[in-house]
């Protein structure tokens, strides 16, 4: 068990490593040869130019105007300075709905943790209870006497944690209501504000029944000019191109060899270079013929398969990007059911072109229910067996454990400064350890379920690995941590007093979640701002590969936000802290010092550095807000049961009261402010619409969006539109149906006509749908 003087030698380590990270970034950061490291954003902005293009040679590696080292913590104040509007601007309003869940913390979790200080830590220090504990040989450390561990069983003073309770509750739920309708507020602002997007007109199509007599490509058209006649424009069916993509991508990989050796050949033109099996053994060929070979015969290939799939009718996905003359048409479709059996044309908002994940498309619809059903089989299995790894975590945290399980280390063990390392240190950097890997693991179980945009995918592998925290890190655990710590004390005595020894326990871990905190929220988020990775990838980069500007623009790696890898942590840090804000308050300075120092970290990176792929208007904040009132409520349950292990039954009517309050203002938020995250008002797109027409009389919308939900790999194509990717209708404002099927029933008919001598008529499936009359 953890002590202060563990405690205080991990911080120093901890605080060490950060200020490493800090220095080293605010020095690196100022060199020219890093600047597009750590500004990538300005770079591809085009406002900031290199300068190592000018200058004396040294200059150009290093800086030496010694006022900018004098001026090394800049970065902290600039970080700062730009205001909220001009960063949406900057850098959209996902990374601005980001950066306001770290305030978000910082408004809970100040006052909360002024009145545990003021209120609550006096009230279990001057208690007794881990006094009368000890005599129960229950393992505790001096930390525990600011808990509610050291509060008698039975005493009147556990009700100053259940007024607490309702305080924290009460002030939580008021910051995040103000939130959500700040939020809110500013995603409809955002989204009226916005300039045009082809997925602002566009419904993603799925499920389309086959018919016979028509392509999929001509049953769409035909469904979209009989049910949306006035505002249906044009049309992109969903081809399956996963095979091509393979190939696109090979290509590209030769061509960087290719690239290199060329370069490597103008460095040294005494010879050419040459190669070997994978580069390495074996008859060695001239390097340059060999590439440039394979990627003539992988563009024969590219070739061959892009006409396999123009020719062949299973390419065709029953799907389609349908695209609508006005916001207002694609809002009423996207919303609305089409047909009257639910499993066909199934409509969506079509996502963001740049944030489709084109492979998941080439899924068919039917099979994503089985998948899903494998993947969550596949994630209860994942989270069960990881309980593993975290147990062993747990005994790292014991002396104790780790002497009985390996005797040989007990002379080092009892050293005191290992003692306090292996205890205060080694458990926190394990757990992180281990969990490195676990997002993209996460990511690619989203990915075979077969979500089709960036953010759908984030958002899944967010939610699970949200699950996973609270399962695994916070109650693995505490569990694992408590039970097994205390094995030997439940074995002694009575039955009786089981219940007494796991209330006073479960505070206990507090110290364990302090040394991860400053693990992961200290020398974690400094590491994040130093950027290691990216400063050595760039640099080999540049000097194997880069010719151009435009290859050095591409050697930049400026990264993004990785929603579905920091969101969770940060609600991992919100269960803590509502967890043991009435319980531990000296864990609240740890959490309140993470989420100003990463505030600080990140708002820096989104100014400077990131990128982001794709713009959702803030839509995951729903999410956000769902997992910290769960925290919430965990938190109250948590303590209920704490509660009546200390003899204070008579708190649970109050607590699940409370619990029940907090659920309720929860279902109030998402019925008053939900529908603005996941429906587009019509009004608000008939505004848009109006002052669109309004500004821009001719605009030409079809040639706006006939190409902008083309498979990527097909946009090189210089003819794509007249070898048939492009689907559309021939006529805007008159528009004729014809098809296979129809033109078959009118020769039926004609024929019968003829034989009758009443060729007069008028066939019904020649009406001008545009118009409603019977074309003459």
């Amino acid at each position: 068990m953890a002590t202060l003087a563990d405690i205080g030698l991990a911080a120093a380590i901890n605080i060490l490593s950060a200020l490493i990270f800090l220095l080293l970034f605010a020095i690196l950061r100022i060199q020219p040869f890093n600047d597009r490291v750590y500004f990538p954003k300005w770079y591809l902005k085009g406002v900031r130019s290199s300068p190592v293009n000018s200058g004396a040679f040294v200059s150009k590696i290093m800086n030496l105007d010694f006022r900018s080292y004098v001026r090394f913590l800049n970065w902290m104040p600039d970080a700062l300075k730009m205001p909220e509007p001009e960063l949406i601007d900057h850098a959209g309003l996902d990374s601005a709905v980001y950066l306001r869940i770290y305030l978000i913390g910082l408004k809970i979790f100040g006052p909360i943790a002024l009145l545990s200080w003021s209120i609550l830590v006096p009230v279990n220090w001057t208690s007794d209870g881990l006094q009368l504990a000890k005599l129960r040989n229950v393992t505790s450390s001096n930390i525990d006497k600011l808990s509610i561990s050291n509060v008698e069983r039975g005493s009147d003073r556990f009700w100053a944690h259940l007024v607490m309770a309702y305080a924290f509750t009460f002030w939580t739920c008021y910051v995040l209501m103000k939130e959500y309708e700040k939020i809110a507020a500013m995603r409809l602002s955002f989204l009226q504000s916005e300039k045009r997007r082809a997925d602002q007109f566009t419904v993603l199509v799925r499920n389309v029944p086959p018919d016979s007599d028509e392509s999929i490509s001509e049953n769409v058209q035909h469904f979209f000019l009989v049910n949306h006649p006035d505002h249906y424009l044009t049309h992109q069916v969903v081809y399956n191109a996963n095979e091509l993509a393979k190939l696109v991508e090979d290509k590209k990989k030769m061509q960087n060899w290719l690239d290199y050796y060329q370069l490597k050949y103008t460095r040294n033109k005494e010879q050419r270079p040459r190669m070997g099996f994978l580069g390495l053994w074996g008859k060695k060929v001239d390097a340059m013929d060999h590439y440039t070979a394979e990627i003539e015969k992988l563009s024969e290939q590219i070739m061959e398969e892009r006409k396999r799939i123009k020719k062949d009718d299973k390419s065709v996905m029953p799907a389609a990007f349908v695209s609508f003359k006005t916001r207002w048409g694609a809002a009423v479709c996207a919303q609305t059911q089409q047909t009257k059996n639910p499993t066909e044309w199934l409509t969506e908002w079509a996502p963001e072109a740049r944030e489709m994940y084109w492979p998941n498309l080439a899924m068919p619809y039917v099979s994503l229910t089985v998948r899903r059903f494998v993947m969550h089989i596949a994630f209860f299995f994942l989270t069960f067996f990881f309980i593993i790894p975290i147990a062993f975590v747990q005994s790292l945290a014991s002396i104790e454990g780790i002497e009985k399980s390996a005797p040989f280390l007990s002379p080092i063990v009892k050293n005191k400064l290992m003692k306090s390392l292996i205890q205060g240190f080694l458990p926190g950097i394990v757990l992180k350890l281990f969990l490195i890997f676990l997002p993209t693991i996460l990511m690619i179980m989203s990915k075979f379920e077969g979500f089709i945009s960036i953010s759908s995918l984030e958002r899944r592998a967010a939610f699970r690995y949200y699950i996973f925290n609270l399962v695994n890190v916070f109650l693995g655990s505490v569990i694992t941590g408590s039970a097994f710590e205390q094995l030997d004390s439940f074995l002694k005595q009575s039955a009786n007093d089981i219940p007494r020894t796991v209330g006073v326990a479960i505070p206990i871990k507090a110290t364990f979640f302090i040394t991860y905190i400053m693990v992961d929220g200290w020398a974690g988020v400094a590491g994040e701002i130093f950027r290691l990775k990216p400063l050595v990838i760039f640099h080999l980069k540049n000097f194997f590969f880069v010719k151009t500007e435009k290859d050095r623009e591409e050697a930049m790696d400026p990264g993004q936000i990785d929603f579905y890898a920091t969101e969770p942590r940060i609600q991992l840090y919100f269960l803590l802290g509502l967890v043991y804000a009435p319980v531990t308050p000296v864990l609240l300075p740890f959490i309140i010092f993470f989420f100003g120092f990463a505030y600080l970290v990140f708002r820096h990176q989104i100014i400077n550095v990131y990128n982001q792929k794709y713009e959702s208007a803030g839509a995951f904040w729903p999410d956000v807000h769902g997992r910290i009132i769960s925290a919430l409520i965990i938190s109250q349950i948590l303590l209920l049961g704490l509660m009546s292990t200390k003899g204070k039954v008579q708190s649970t009517p109050f607590l699940l009261v409370l619990a029940i309050l907090t659920f309720g203002f929860h279902r109030f938020c998402k019925g008053r402010y939900e529908s603005a995250f996941v429906i587009n008002p019509l009004q608000e797109a008939m505004i848009k619409d109006t002052l669109e027409r309004a500004r821009e009389p001719n605009l030409n919308l079809k040639g706006f969006l006939q190409n902008a939900y083309v498979h990527p790999v097909f946009k090189d194509e210089e003819d794509s539109d007249e070898e048939g990717l492009i689907e559309d209708s021939d006529d805007e404002d008159c528009v004729v149906v014809q098809t296979k099927r129809q033109r078959s029933r009118r020769t039926t008919v004609a024929s019968s006509n003829a034989s009758r001598g009443s060729s007069q008529s008028t066939p019904f499936n020649q009406l001008d749908l545009g118009k409603g009359k019977p074309e003459t």
